[in-house]
């Protein structure tokens, strides 16, 4: 055994750290061609345990040395950080597996330690638990309620990888408290579409050599509707480029502008224009029960697998490049899109003539840039025609849409929004 690694300490953590050491040491140089298939395949399995052991004991120091601030006197700004210097790990690496150390160091993940300890679950599959259980929602879960969650994907962690395992814990809610499960899942979709649309970008820069790069990040649902069209346009019967008409000449000053723009490129594209693909018109269907068309909470599904809010699925309700599937109770449908939701041209042009544009009070969005909204909405029995119509940009289109806040009309004619206490 070398000095470096010979135990500084009685502890039996050191003991053990210098036993593993030695072992170690000792088959530095054995061959292993001798190994039969039966004896490697095993001996792959019980060192695949083992590290998941060792992962443990290294988390179970690791919170340790946070606590005692190793690293401090050697003036390092946490202990994370003086880990990655010493071991020469990045730090990113360090302080994810600080901040599991930290969780595994608390009761409440007991049976998570305790079954990476025993080498039952590897180190990327107690990190999808921890994070699985402690994204349940404290309103819904009480102490024993999230203990069986952990129990029940602990269970899971036998059959499947941690791949696997995260979308189970995605699922999670479903399983420990269903009678919750809509209203968490509407919460959770609304979260991810609020903060897909705030971080939508789009760039696009000519390399003056025919070429043109971009990076765009949109959300889910868009990004599907991306995709059917792109799909349509590359299949072999088509016969020719589609000129992509864009709804505004308008210039986009930054990426943010570029990126909200791109989405309403996506939602107004109109789908005749597009070739046909597989016999029908390449138009994204939403799925959704009639509860949840008149304002209830239950997540809507696009034909291509993704789910999307009610509110969302109600919004885009309004426009072209959406047909709502609507089912009744026992899951029947009740109607697949009506053409008389969506306003006309001439509709479109009295309206352009009639508000000018944007009619949300403060908004200067030019009519190109406009939606039709219905006042009364369409699903509600409200009927397609200028009386029962407004000019509303996107970002108050969907807002119109949104729940969480009130509409109110004012004396000249503009709405106002006002989020709901």
């Amino acid at each position: 055994m070398t000095a470096a690694f010979a135990p500084r300490s009685g502890h039996p953590v050191a003991r053990a750290v210098a036993c593993v050491h030695e072992a170690l040491d000792v088959v530095a140089d054995a061959p292993v061609w001798s190994l039969d298939a039966a004896e490697a395949g095993a001996a792959l399995l019980d060192l695949t345990a083992e590290i998941a052991r060792l992962q443990e004991l290294r988390l179970r120091v690791a919170a340790h040395a946070h606590t005692v601030e190793v690293g401090g006197t050697v003036g390092a700004t946490s202990t994370a950080n003086w880990w990655a210097h010493e071991a020469r790990l990045t730090r990113p690496e360090t302080h994810r597996m600080m901040r599991l150390a930290r969780s595994l160091d608390t009761p409440r993940h007991d049976p998570v330690r305790e079954a990476l300890a025993t080498g039952r679950v590897h180190l990327d599959q107690a990190q999808v638990v921890v994070d699985a259980v402690d994204d349940l929602p404290a309103e819904y879960v009480d102490g024993d309620t999230r203990l069986r969650a952990e129990e029940f994907l602990l269970g899971q962690a036998r059959h499947h990888d941690a791949i696997a395992l995260r979308r189970l814990g995605k699922r999670l809610i479903e399983v420990i408290a269903p009678e919750h499960a809509d209203a968490v899942e509407a919460a959770r979709l609304e979260r991810e579409e609020a903060a897909a649309r705030a971080a939508a970008r789009l760039t696009m820069t000519d390399d003056g050599h025919g070429k043109t790069h971009g990076r765009f990040t949109i959300p889910t649902h868009h990004a599907a509707m991306l995709r059917t069209a792109l799909l349509a346009l590359a299949a072999p019967k088509h016969q020719h480029a589609v000129n992509g008409a864009g709804t505004s000449a308008e210039r986009r000053p930054g990426p943010e502008r570029m990126g909200q723009a791109f989405c309403e490129y996506l939602e107004r594209y109109p789908t005749d224009r597009l070739p046909d693909a597989g016999g029908t018109a390449a138009t994204i269907v939403v799925t959704m029960e009639m509860e949840s068309l008149v304002g209830g909470l239950r997540a809507a599904q696009l034909h291509t697998g993704e789910t999307i809010s009610a509110s969302e699925a109600r919004r885009l309700a309004c426009q072209a490049g959406i047909v709502p599937a609507v089912l009744d109770g026992a899951g029947q449908p009740l109607d697949v899109g009506r053409t008389r939701r969506l306003f006309t041209k001439a509709q479109r042009i009295a309206m352009a003539l009639r508000d000018g544009g944007c009619t949300a009070e403060g908004c200067d969005w030019p009519p190109g840039l406009c939606h039709g909204h219905h006042v009364i909405p369409w699903h509600l029995g409200g009927d397609t025609s200028l009386t029962n119509g407004r000019l509303l940009c996107p970002r108050h289109h969907a807002r119109a849409h949104d729940p969480a806040y009130e509409t109110r009309t004012l004396p000249g004619g503009k709405i106002a929004f006002h989020r709901r206490c």
